[in-house]
Formats: structure tokens, sequence, C-alpha cells
């Protein structure tokens, strides 16, 4: 229990979680200066947890000194701050449990803003958005993946497939969550993603099997990571009072290291590979 305490303690230094001694200066400026937009915008199932995930993305944010972030949280504020030319002004985008096709004001300049070498990065149903209706949709080949269905909610152990990426490194081999709600995905290709967490039975009937729970990915000169975690808002945050908390507080620190790795890498702040493991 010590040497995990340690290794979790470690991680969270190194993702920049918690502070020790003071920055270099420059190289403070220099990661501050990335600009993320955040956008929780729902034209399907609206989760609870949503002002729980704008909270601590800001939290993380002024914690890690990595970036700055804006939100779009409405239909006119997608309209104003994701046109063609407003988009230029970050340099990633965050979609937190987004749902539905959203009104994009140009969808064609923004996936091609990620392909360009923009970042991206989605929590959970992030997944179940731009659901294609003849064939796979420009967003989900984008992201990798496309959100199929879900049970009920129940304790996973999600295997480790990369323990130097910096959204997993310190999980170990592995990460127990004691209840949450677990995707099944579809459109889904190993060979054209670097996985990151897998389960390797169903979640529910515990058949064996192979289930992907988080990867990032290369997308033209962009940088993609999701992660299908992020359901629940004792996920999200560490308040040990949190009514109706049924993680512990330790999943919810080691979640919201896992999403702040992969929010650094997918802002090239941080180095990770993205190399399909899977030939």
């Amino acid at each position: 229990m010590k040497k995990l305490s340690f290794k979790f303690l470690s991680g969270l230094l190194a993702a920049g979680i918690l502070w020790s001694g003071t920055p270099n200066s420059g190289a403070a400026d220099e990661r501050a200066g990335k600009r993320v937009l955040v956008v929780t915008v729902t034209k399907g199932f609206r989760h609870s947890s949503i002002p729980t995930a704008e909270k601590v993305i800001g939290e993380l944010a002024a914690k890690s000194r990595a970036f700055t972030v804006d939100y779009v949280r409405n239909d006119q504020e997608m309209a104003e701050k994701m046109t063609a030319d407003a988009l230029k002004n970050y340099d990633g985008f965050i979609f937190a449990n987004t749902t539905g096709i959203l009104p994009l004001p140009d969808k064609e300049a923004f996936i091609n803003a990620i392909k360009g070498g923009k970042g991206f990065i989605a929590m959970h149903s992030g997944s179940d958005t731009f659901h294609g209706t003849n064939g796979i949709d420009p967003y989900s080949e984008m992201l990798g993946g496309e959100f199929e269905t879900h049970h009920a909610q129940v304790g996973v152990e999600c295997m480790v497939q990369d323990t130097t990426h910096p959204a997993t490194h310190h999980f170990g081999q592995s990460f127990k969550v004691k209840q949450e709600e677990i995707y099944l995905i579809k459109n889904y290709n190993p060979m054209k993603v670097h996985e990151l967490l897998v389960l390797d039975k169903h979640p529910n009937d515990k058949t064996p099997g192979h289930y992907p729970i988080s990867w990032c990915k290369k997308f033209g000169q962009g940088r993609v990571f999701y992660t299908s975690l992020g359901h629940r808002e004792d996920i999200w945050d560490t308040d040990p009072d949190m009514k109706g908390r049924v993680n512990p507080v330790e999943v919810s620190q080691a979640y919201q290291t896992h999403i702040l790795g992969g929010i650094k890498w997918a802002l090239g702040l941080e180095p990770g590979d993205a190399t399909p493991q899977t030939k």
C-alpha cells in the first residue's frame, strides 16, 4: 500500500496537480499560452456531471498552469466562438459530455482544424456526438470510435495498455473503478488508435473479450485523446463529502490525472506514443 501511495503521489506531482516549488517562469509562460475551448453543449441526453466537469477542468488548468480555458455552454456561444475564424484562437478543444448533433457553424472547418494540428480531447459522451446516418460520421472517424450502448452501472478493472503515456503512467498495471457507466463502442479499429485503457471482459456479463475504454491517436497533424469514463460526478470530483458518492476519493484523483495527462499530450505539452499497438 505504501508503494502504491508513493507512486500515486509521484504521478500527481509529475502531472502538476500537486505543486512543489517555484516553476521556471519561461516554461510556465509558454504552457499558459495554450488556449483550450471547453464545449458542454448537448442535443441529446444531458449529464448531471457537466457542471462538475466544467469546474474540474478549470481547476486543472489553473493548478497545472499548463493551459487556460474558455467555455461554450449554449448555441449562441457556439455560433460566436466556433466559426472557422474563431477556431484559430484556440490550441485545443475539449468536448466534455457533449451529445447529439451540435450546431457547429462550420463542421468541416472544425474537423480540418484538428487535422491541421490542434488538439482534441473528449470525455464519456463525447463519443455520443455526431452519429452518422450513412456510414461513419467524419467526427467519429476523427475521434476513433462511436458510442453504441451501455448497460447498468458497474465496477470494472481497466487494464493499462501503455504505462508510460502521460494519461496512464500513474495507474500502474490497472485502474479499478467501483461504479461507473461503461460504454460499448462501435466503429472502432484498434489498428488505427493507440490504446490506453481496455477491459478484458464485458463490463456487465463478464464474457471475455476486448473492450476499449481510452485511447489516443494522431489525426493528420493533430492529436486526439478520448476516455469513455466520466459519467458520474464522483469520477470527476475529489470532494469526499459529495452526496451520493460511491467511488473513493482516490479514484477521482486518479481520473483527474488521467484527463490532465491526456489534455497535455493532445496540446503537445507532454510526449507520448500514438502508434497503434495492433498491426
